[in-house]
């Protein structure tokens, strides 16, 4: 065991982890990242990087059938598989962070491979595969990043099935003939649209009512009627009950609602959990194996001294890559502020995330969200009108980028201030929409001021008009 001492230490590797060690060293802290797996953490290697990498070839070739002229020329074509796993083992790294390691230690960053357990107040015992130990103590923080995990339901011989989560899913060596799909949240669909696209026979179960339940009730719909048309068997109020493999190596046999079906492989898109169970927390009075609440200066509540931070996941503020990493920004800033001798008031260099939340679900269409849905702005007590249209019907314009354009959209407006609590766009490419919806609910923009900032002709942008629109007539009125 040796002893070791730096301003801050990061406990996982992630897309948050490695931001915050990234800016904390180029603000001339000295930095310890610890992580167990992969420098780079669940969204480079089996979340987000590889399933959209999978997910744009299918989007092309889809894109390409819908326009008069190049679907004539590709008539029959298919997609080529093997390449299409290809790249996404180049975007993956082929499951490497020699690489990342090495540019991290270049920048003057402590890479540490081995497991970040808490051991009192700012010391971190780290452990070795060969069962060695290394004991780091920081001068100012910890930061806590250590992300979160698929949750894998009890259910009688599902173990024994092998089922796959996102990360088997993510790194496929072969598609699998038939696939059974549990779970009807974003991950659920994503890899219910990966998996068909790539030619497999999927089932989805989904125990809600509505596919996507925590959005705008059309967006779950939309998505539903997509799945159905490229041949998904989509099984509404429905859970897994049992699953047997009669023969090693050979099919699964899943029973829910009282019916059976044959899968080969069965697919767990059932929630995630938080790496918190084995870090330590206990050890300065924080319960383990749950989230670590944190206030705005994202600092864990019931810690004194304002020296443990966690990030991302980690909170369970936002499980998205995008807000762990600016979750890092504003604790490096808070850390080198402090590190210099600066009290901070409340409000100052305060994470901002909450009710501007944006996010996009690579299905097809792709849903873009940013704030609230009109149900949950409602149970927080705030007093809104909505405006919603549909596309092309209401921005004829939209017709030209693909035959079968079929879009949606709603905004959610505080009544009372009149500034935007919430947007859900659904449709092809939206996902390119999403960051003008956020400024405008980061910035609490005016309605009566967002009419004023015109789309350029003809854009998909145009899909803000006939909602910009109605606002217009109301100022008008």
């Amino acid at each position: 065991m040796t002893g070791n001492e730096f301003d801050v230490i990061v406990v996982g590797g992630g897309p948050g982890g490695m931001t915050a060690a990234h800016n904390l060293t180029s603000a001339g802290q000295s930095v310890a990242l610890i992580e167990d797996r992969l420098i780079g953490g669940e969204c480079h290697y089996w979340a987000c990087m590889p399933t959209k990498t999978l997910l744009r070839p299918i989007e092309v070739l889809d894109l390409a059938r819908s326009v008069p002229g190049v679907r004539e020329a590709i008539s029959g074509a298919k997609l080529d598989v093997a390449s299409v796993l290809a790249k996404r083992d180049t975007i993956i790294d082929h499951l490497s962070d020699d690489e990342a390691v090495a540019a991290m230690r270049q920048a003057g960053m402590s890479v540490f491979h081995g497991s970040g357990r808490l051991d009192g107040q700012r010391r971190v015992r780290v452990a070795y595969a060969d069962e060695t130990e290394d004991l780091l103590t920081a001068r100012h923080a910890v930061i806590m990043a250590t992300g979160t995990r698929p949750a894998v339901p009890k259910i009688a011989g599902l173990e024994q099935a092998h089922p796959w989560t996102n990360r088997e899913l993510a790194t496929m060596s072969q598609v699998p003939p038939r696939a059974l799909v549990v779970g009807g949240g974003v991950v659920g669909v994503e890899s219910a649209t990966i998996l068909a696209g790539l030619g497999c026979a999927v089932t989805l179960l989904c125990r809600s009512t509505s596919l996507l339940p925590n959005c705008e009730p059309e967006a779950g719909e939309m998505v539903e009627q997509s799945l159905r048309s490229k041949g998904v068997k989509v099984h509404l109020q429905s859970e897994l009950s049992a699953v047997a493999r009669p023969m090693a190596g050979g099919p699964v046999t899943a029973t829910f609602n009282g019916q059976t079906t044959e899968a080969d492989k069965i697919v767990l898109c059932t929630g995630r959990v938080p790496n918190t169970d084995n870090v330590g927390l206990e050890t300065v009075g924080l319960p383990a194996g749950e989230f670590i609440s944190v206030n705005n200066h994202l600092q864990a509540v019931g810690i004194t001294g304002e020296w443990l931070y966690a990030l991302g996941d980690t909170t369970g503020r936002a499980l998205l890559s995008h807000i762990s990493q600016y979750h890092a920004r504003v604790i490096a800033d808070i850390i080198v502020a402090r590190a210099a001798g600066r009290e901070l008031w409340k409000s100052e260099l305060a994470a901002r995330d909450a009710g501007s939340l944006a996010q996009v679900i690579f299905t097809d269409p792709q849903v873009v969200e940013v704030g609230r849905t009109e149900s949950q702005a409602r149970a927080e007590g705030f007093a809104v009108r909505t405006r919603t249209a549909r596309y092309p019907d209401s921005v004829g314009q939209l017709a030209l980028f693909r035959d079968h354009f079929h879009g949606w959209a709603k905004l959610v407006i505080d009544a009372e201030t009149n500034t935007l609590l919430g947007a859900t766009f659904v449709g092809p490419e939206f996902s390119e929409l999403v960051h003008a919806a956020t400024v405008a609910i980061v910035a609490k923009i005016p309605m009566s001021l967002l009419r004023h900032a015109v789309t350029p002709h003809p854009t998909v942008n145009q899909v803000w008009d006939p909602l910009l629109a109605q606002e217009s007539e109301l100022a008008h009125f």
